[in-house]
């Protein structure tokens, strides 16, 4: 083995010089999968966990450069789940035996705090044994803190770029990389199981940024990781900028498992949709966690953050028996477990 994939492998850092060889060299890249692979079966076997998605309002007050329900584009077709709608994805799930719910949203004012905890106590009362994890955005600690109390455990927050300069190239200048690491911190703080992440190639970004990323990450210790390449929106500024590229995505994918080997890491929906077998690609190079679609067929093709996303169209079941049959064929299996990750197993016994 290659001596620096060895020392990635056993101390779980290199030089930033030694990450800029993995991140830029394709001779390396067979062994950094197999490398991956082999720490993700050490510490978790085979399993790929899933998490039902409820992407429950496309409203968003921010104007993102990037991203496909950005307050200013007018061509997006708005909607919002009710609380009864929620529950009736909730209930879909558990009988299909997800035991992990994942609501995600834009930056929307009409889910205030106290909307979002009744929301977040009622799952938790329906289905005590389930998670429930949040992916809405910067709060203010003390919403993240009523977000907790009633009951949520896990929040994905991904800081995109973890430098300030490029942050802003990406972002409308209300928002900073420096209130997106508070929020992080925050959440660490409060008890979450927290997740951070990034696009793989959004327009801007250098290697030096990545190796930014990695080092920022390596001080926040996220207990989750979702990455994913950045595929361009048409009613986006960024329309025109070209998308990421798969072997970069799994290049940091492989780098990421062997720097946090007890991180849950997803393989995402835009992976799947840059390549045919983007998301079985993933699993091989260290990802174990799927997130299949909940939310009603009607409006999955309305929460569109990216163009051509995949399986907007089908059915709950449909899409958990094709993801099912993927993550056999790819070599590994299904776990319908909450799935925490490891640190929280360990500290709960």
């Amino acid at each position: 083995m290659n001596t620096m994939i060895s020392r990635l492998r056993t101390a779980h850092d290199l030089s930033d010089a030694e990450f800029r060889t993995l991140l830029t060299t394709d001779a390396y890249d067979t062994e950094l999968r197999e490398a991956a692979d082999a720490v993700r079966i050490e510490h978790y076997g085979r399993d790929v966990y899933l998490r039902g998605l409820i992407e429950f309002t496309n409203y968003c007050k921010n104007d993102c450069l990037y991203c496909g329900i950005r307050r200013s584009n007018r061509e997006a077709s708005r909607y919002r789940l009710t609380q009864e709608d929620i529950m009736e994805c909730c209930a879909e799930g558990y009988v299909l035996g997800y035991r992990t719910f994942v609501l995600q949203g834009g930056e929307d004012a009409y889910f205030t705090d106290e909307k979002i905890c009744r929301i977040v106590s009622a799952i938790r009362e329906k289905y005590p044994e389930c998670a429930v994890t949040l992916s809405i955005g910067e709060k203010p600690k003390e919403s993240y803190q009523a977000y907790f109390t009633a009951g949520a455990a896990r929040y994905l927050l991904r800081h995109e770029t973890a430098d300030p300069q490029h942050y802003a190239k990406l972002h409308p200048s209300e928002l900073s990389a420096e209130n997106r690491k508070r929020c992080l911190y925050d959440l660490k703080d409060i008890g979450y199981q927290v997740g951070a992440g990034l696009m793989i190639g959004s327009p801007y970004q250098t290697t030096e940024h990545l190796i930014a990323d990695i080092r920022f990450m390596q001080d926040l210790q996220p207990d989750m990781i979702g990455i994913g390449p950045f595929l361009p929106h048409k009613d986006t500024p960024f329309r025109d900028k070209p998308a990421g590229e798969l072997k970069a995505v799994l290049r940091m994918l492989g780098i990421l498992r062997l720097v946090f080997p007890e991180v849950l890491l997803p393989a995402t929906t835009a992976l799947g949709t840059m390549h045919p077998q983007g998301r079985e690609l993933g699993l091989q190079t260290g990802a174990n966690v799927v997130m299949p679609n909940l939310s009603p067929v009607s409006v999955r093709k309305k929460y569109m953050l990216y163009d051509n996303k995949i399986c907007t169209g089908e059915e709950s079941a449909q899409c958990k028996g094709c993801l099912e049959a993927r993550i056999e064929a790819a070599g590994y299996h299904i776990s319908m477990q909450r799935g925490d990750a490891l640190r929280v197993r360990k500290q709960n016994g």
